[in-house]
């Protein structure tokens, strides 16, 4: 199935185009409203549901890079790599907005799109919104706009978060799983993970960790289907830290060791 490119124009003084412009997460990563003139490495999330095989091509590129830097690419650790790369750039995309704007964006994956790295470790190094809606609270300045959508609570801003990233993580299941040798629980768990860490990962980039982890608590309160646990988030003496739910097979690889917070680990 060929998916058309699609065009798309932004207009970048919208609401959740300004929030998002106010925002950053990690050095050397792009974060954008729209997309760049130019497409380049650029691709949205739709085109990789509607053509799977870009994912055996993305799994491709990792395996050689592997290879010159470890000697061997197990299948395991590329199809682990992809699942986590590409399930937490979204999930931090949702994260960022709730965090720092209690605003959640559209997430559907023509809304979407991720540029991974051209050259060495072809991780993800870009994500962008195409979507200017939005949901927000009754107290947000700009709820009035068009592209608004007023919630009653931030319990509920938090389950459309998460049903939003559940309908995305469904459709990057039904995509990406058949060309993989991934059961079906492991890719909920990657997604799990996903969401759990979202917007932790995001007050710890903007200098409030707690407040980060006390919206984790809010985004899986429980253990809600489909996703596999609750936040699993916790204290420790040394400072905040969680249990994964999904493995990303990095121990597979020569010489290399479970990570420490990997279900493996007990």
């Amino acid at each position: 199935m060929t998916v058309p490119a699609r065009t798309t124009v932004c207009d970048v003084t919208t609401p959740v185009a300004r929030s998002l412009g106010r925002a950053s997460l990690y050095e050397g990563f792009e974060t954008r409203f729209g997309l760049p003139a130019e497409r380049g490495e650029w691709v949205l999330c739709s085109e990789l549901m509607g053509e799977p095989e870009r994912f055996d091509a993305w799994r491709e590129t990792l395996s050689r890079w592997l290879l010159e830097q470890h000697g061997e690419a197990p299948e395991r650790t590329t199809a682990g790599y992809v699942m986590s790369w590409y399930l937490n750039v979204v999930g931090v995309l949702g994260g960022l907005l709730f965090h720092t704007a209690r605003r959640v964006p559209s997430l559907r994956p023509a809304d979407v799109a991720i540029k991974v790295a051209p050259a060495g470790r072809p991780h993800v190094v870009g994500v962008a919104l195409l979507s200017d809606e939005f949901a927000c609270l009754p107290d947000d300045p700009e709820g009035d706009h068009p592209a608004a959508t007023v919630v009653a609570d931030e319990t509920a801003l938090a389950a459309l978060l998460r049903a939003r990233f559940a309908a995305h993580s469904a459709q990057f299941v039904g995509a990406y799983g058949p060309t993989v040798r991934l059961g079906r629980r492991m890719l909920w768990a990657a997604a799990t993970d996903a969401l759990d860490s979202a917007a932790w990962t995001v007050g710890q980039l903007c200098g409030d960790e707690t407040a980060g982890v006390m919206d984790s608590a809010l985004l899986l309160p429980a253990k809600l289907d489909p996703f596999t646990s609750a936040s699993t988030l916790k204290a420790t003496d040394t400072g905040w830290t969680r249990r994964r739910e999904s493995c990303c097979f990095h121990f597979v690889l020569p010489n290399a060791e479970a990570c420490a917070t990997c279900p493996r680990v007990r």
